[in-house]
């Protein structure tokens, strides 16, 4: 029997949705990962990879392009002979953030108004 209900990383989003099996665009993912180190990092690679939901190479390329354009950083930790490498979100990550919920609710708002019948205005 196969197991329909969402993995332990996938956005609650999809779940209330109803929308599980669904694809995420490049742009859910990258705020799916931004989300997860808001709320849960530094972390890891593999932490990442398993709270977002994301295959590792695809994650990989995901964290090159966050980095690039200043949302998150990657850190070195250093204890005593381990070398541990993290990955955060930084100040703009934060701000991105910010602004994408702002602009989802805006837009979720504006989506239930045009499903208000004519009659009611």
């Amino acid at each position: 029997m196969r197991n329909t209900h969402a993995s332990y990383g996938q956005s609650m989003n999809y779940v209330r949705s109803g929308l599980v099996n669904m694809r995420r665009s490049k742009l859910e993912m990258y705020i799916d990962v931004l989300k997860v180190l808001a709320h849960h990092g530094p972390l890891k690679l593999t932490h990442v990879m398993y709270k977002a939901n994301v295959n590792c190479s695809v994650l990989k390329q995901y964290l090159d392009f966050l980095i690039r354009q200043n949302l998150i950083e990657e850190k070195t930790l250093r204890k005593k002979r381990n070398k541990r490498v993290v990955y955060a979100i930084t100040e703009r990550g934060r701000t991105v953030l910010k602004y994408f919920r702002e602009l989802n609710s805006a837009l979720q708002i504006t989506e239930e108004a045009n499903k208000i019948p004519a009659l009611l205005y």
